[in-house]
């Protein structure tokens, strides 16, 4: 082959290597523009069709520790009442052995469960008392919450369980009758404030002997805790001084906490 035409045939091979290249490039330029695109698309979708952020607490999802209802503003309630004619609910009393809120099942299991009311342990039999003037709006006997009564005061409504007896029905009507005790309290019944309503049982869902006392303000629960820390704390207060104080006082002195454990309901 002569010199020129050697020269030909390289000049041809180099034209279509470049040719390759050249087809080559504009290819992976377009699937490079066409991967971007779709990774743009894919960024507008989610923006468009998922408003959450990024990062999600925690306490969002239903695997979380739920919240205490009311739990934000319990003190504000406590603080913004009167309690000088309020009496401590129990005779008697020993211990509360189990706070309001979350906690491990009284019954056995790791699971869960909240715990409505404030447990106060104290003797069988040991009286309790209505702790604030109100109407008897239900009394019970076959639920987790056993013999029991429901006392309406406004906007507060007062819950006392575990409670010796049962309940009858007179004349239409439904008492809660505990005769070793001499109690005999019926729904619709008003009910002045200290005044005795039961005695401390075992009924119900219960491994101790002990008063289970629940609290709602205006249909939801608030923790009786901080309602007995700050009528203590006014009752107190007004023990000590010669002016704000009637013949309504607590029957009951206020005592704090000795041990904290868990006795049921």
């Amino acid at each position: 082959m002569s010199k020129w035409r050697q020269t030909v045939a390289l000049s041809v091979v180099s034209l279509s290597i470049l040719g390759i290249g050249v087809v080559s490039f504009i290819t992976l330029l377009t699937k490079l523009k066409t991967v971007e695109a779709v990774e743009l698309s894919s960024k507008q979708i989610a923006t468009v069709k998922n408003p959450l952020p990024a990062s999600i607490p925690v306490e969002n999802f239903q695997t979380s520790k739920p919240k205490l209802p009311v739990e934000f503003n319990t003190k504000q309630i406590a603080r913004a009442n009167n309690w000088l004619a309020a009496s401590f609910p129990v005779e008697h009393f020993q211990s509360y052995t189990s706070a309001f809120g979350y906690r491990r099942s009284a019954t056995g299991g790791s699971s869960l469960e909240f715990h409505s009311g404030l447990d106060i342990a104290a003797p069988q039999g040991s009286y309790i008392r209505n702790w604030w003037i109100g109407t008897v709006m239900k009394v019970g006997d076959r639920d987790a919450c056993g013999t029991h009564i429901a006392i309406q005061s406004g906007e507060w409504e007062h819950t006392y369980c575990h409670m010796q007896g049962q309940v009858e029905t007179v004349d239409g009507r439904r008492y809660l009758i505990d005769r070793t005790g001499g109690i005999q309290i019926a729904e619709g019944q008003q009910l002045g404030a200290g005044m005795r309503i039961g005695r401390v049982g075992m009924t119900g869902r219960t491994t101790g002997s002990h008063l289970h006392w629940g609290l709602k303000y205006a249909k939801q629960y608030v923790d009786p805790a901080m309602v007995l820390r700050e009528m203590f704390s006014q009752q107190q207060i007004a023990r000590s001084s010669s002016q704000g104080w009637t013949s309504q006082q607590s029957q009951v002195i206020i005592e704090e906490s000795k041990a904290v454990g868990d006795s049921g309901y």
